[in-house]
């Protein structure tokens, strides 16, 4: 670009009634690139302590300076762009708080130790992985929640992908890969009922439309673990007997102790919102915790209820005898999930800055601007849900925005609503989790323990499903045309 284009640029910045120029919307999100490549250079897996939520703020000073200098946005346009995006998430840092509750309690209270005890001993090393992926995609399918099967059935089989000497990279994989594919088909999922009802489409048609993108997806995912998994030998033996001692010596493993997954699962089945359903579960977990577990308590300390107080809102350990079931049986409670909420309130405020200033609107127009036909048009609604995921940081507004600005789009050249809610699905619902400054990614890399880039490469459902969506476009499988008509 030569000396004139870029003062054109720069004159254009002087006027107030127009949204910025692509280039000077994308100063923002480079910013944030460069701020946070260099963070994961200097501080690694500690990023997440407070380094990216740094550059998360930096990235949100510049584009506010920007817009506020040249383009005369008030900042009370910020403000009430902040305040309206943290109010759509306060939910979500209750639901936090909740899975910390929850995973401490679940813990000490012997449920996720009594899962592991019998799941390493029935659970073969070779089907492990694919055997992961199926449990989190039906849990997940009847729940309509991917956070509440991670967090819960997730962690024990994280547990047990540790005595079977698997590694915790493809157990991660397979766990998000799965817990994503019943979010996403499940008529109780939030994203799910999102994506329908911000594009007009029946709920019902919107589900088995995705099937044709999914369905190949999830088939070759499970044929990713199947064959993976075979290379997994059987020379785990003295491992699992070192879990299994080690956890019935600290423990008192008891069948007794899955009668809270079980109300669990009938709460969830009851269609009882996340939020009651996990608070409910620590309650009781808590309470089995009491009768089962006072042993462990009292080695937490300060009496039983004090040290199950600790239990739902601090970090506990307790002493196995075995260094590497120590760490995983340890938990970090509410406390634990202090660093994630704090990066997605960093995450919120940036990308409700890039909102109210118009930069997303400005970026997502040239997108629009080069669509031509049917594959052009799915995959530009594709990369703008990956993108949108990258700026705002939230599945949710990911899910809005790309609907919102591409529904005119496909009622102008003709397509069926149903394509945009699915191709919206395909992009912001699943790789949400693969960003570590993601809602969704910060809170998985957080439950599971395993950093996001670090179980990234294995979340194959996840990688798949945007690029199936452009395949199934360009074949034109069951994607149908109508006339344009002014309404």
């Amino acid at each position: 670009m030569d000396f004139c284009s870029f003062n054109r640029i720069f004159a254009s910045m002087k006027r107030t009634d127009i949204i910025p120029h692509p280039l000077v919307a994308l100063i923002p999100v480079v910013v944030l690139i460069v701020f946070l490549a260099v963070v994961i250079s200097l501080f690694g897996s500690e990023s997440l302590s407070g380094g990216s939520q740094i550059a998360l703020l930096m990235g949100m000073a510049v584009c506010v300076s920007v817009s506020m200098a040249f383009y005369r946005v008030k900042w009370k346009t910020f403000e009430q762009q902040i305040k309206a995006t943290l109010g759509e998430v306060s939910i979500t840092l209750l639901i936090l708080l909740c899975v910390g509750m929850l995973s401490g309690s679940w813990m000490i209270s012997g449920i996720v130790p009594t899962l592991i005890y019998y799941g390493v001993q029935i659970m073969s090393p070779q089907f492990f992985l694919v055997s992961a992926c199926v449990i989190c995609a039906l849990v997940s399918l009847l729940s309509g929640s991917s956070w509440t099967t991670i967090a819960t059935i997730g962690v024990a089989l994280l547990g047990i992908s540790h005595a079977l000497g698997i590694s915790e990279a493809w157990t991660a994989g397979a766990i998000i890969s799965g817990a994503y594919f019943g979010d996403k088909m499940s008529p109780l999922s939030d994203t799910t009922i999102l994506a329908s009802s911000t594009t007009g489409t029946d709920l019902f048609v919107h589900i088995r439309y995705m099937m044709l993108t999914t369905t190949p997806t999830f088939l070759i995912t499970l044929a990713i673990f199947f064959v993976a998994g075979l290379g997994n030998g059987n020379g785990a033996e003295l491992q699992i007997n070192q879990y299994t001692e080690g956890l019935s010596r600290t423990f008192n493993i008891s069948l007794w102790t899955l009668l809270v997954p079980l109300l669990t699962g009938i709460l969830i089945a009851k269609r009882v919102p996340s939020l009651i359903v996990l608070f409910a579960s620590s309650v009781m977990a808590g309470i089995v915790a009491l009768i089962l577990q006072p042993h462990v308590l009292t080695e937490i300390g300060g009496g039983l209820v004090r040290a199950l107080a600790i239990t739902y809102y601090g970090a506990t350990a307790v002493d196995s005898g075995n260094t590497s079931l120590n760490e995983l049986i340890s938990t970090g409670g509410m406390a634990g999930m202090l660093n994630t909420i704090w990066l997605i309130l960093c995450a919120m405020c940036f990308g409700a800055s890039m909102v109210a200033s118009r930069m997303i609107e400005s970026i997502t127009q040239v997108i629009i601007h080069w669509v031509r036909n049917r594959v052009s048009l799915v995959s530009s609604t594709v990369g703008t849900g990956i993108f949108l995921n990258i700026t705002t940081g939230d599945q949710f507004i990911s899910i809005v925005l790309n609907a919102d600005m591409y529904k005119e789009v496909y009622r102008e050249q003709g397509y069926e609503s149903r394509l945009l809610s699915r191709s919206c699905e395909d992009s912001a619902t699943v790789t949400s989790v693969l960003i570590p400054w993601n809602t969704c990614g910060m809170t998985q890399s957080t439950v599971l323990g395993v950093p996001t880039l670090t179980y990234l490469p294995y979340c194959f459902f996840n990688i798949i499903s945007p690029f199936m969506s452009i395949f199934i476009a360009a074949l034109g499988w069951r994607i149908f045309r109508k006339p344009y008509q002014e309404t």
